[in-house]
């Protein structure tokens, strides 16, 4: 929801049912957009699931800018997603072989030791 504003480059956000883990991350994304000159975000109160995000651009609708920063956030959560499906699946593949003893333990420190000797 976009509360009120005259100016089409100026505008806060609101989003019911959010924390702190999505007002941060708009935050971000929107601090690296060159077109925002000024980018918050606030939760109104503790016990509200509720957050604020003001946008200041140097001209830009702040709606468009907005809505990119939200098209950002898809793409980086769909590769985290891909990302992870992705390692599961090597970790998953990796546990079904058996394994090869060579003679070599790794400790949880990370070293080495070849027993035998």
């Amino acid at each position: 929801m976009e509360l009120g504003s005259e100016e089409s480059h100026s505008s806060t956000f609101c989003f019911n049912g959010e924390d702190h883990t999505l007002g941060n991350s708009l935050r971000f994304l929107l601090n690296k957009d060159p077109r925002v000159v000024f980018c918050g975000y606030s939760v109104p109160h503790p016990s509200e699931n509720k957050v604020n995000v003001r946008v200041q651009t140097t001209g830009a609708p702040a709606k468009e800018v907005f809505k990119d920063a939200l098209l950002d956030m898809v793409a980086i959560c769909e590769h985290v997603s891909t990302t992870m499906d992705s390692a599961v699946e090597r970790f998953k593949a990796n546990e079904q072989r058996p394994e090869v003893s060579t003679g070599t333990a790794t400790h949880a420190s990370g070293l080495t030791h070849r027993s035998g000797n």
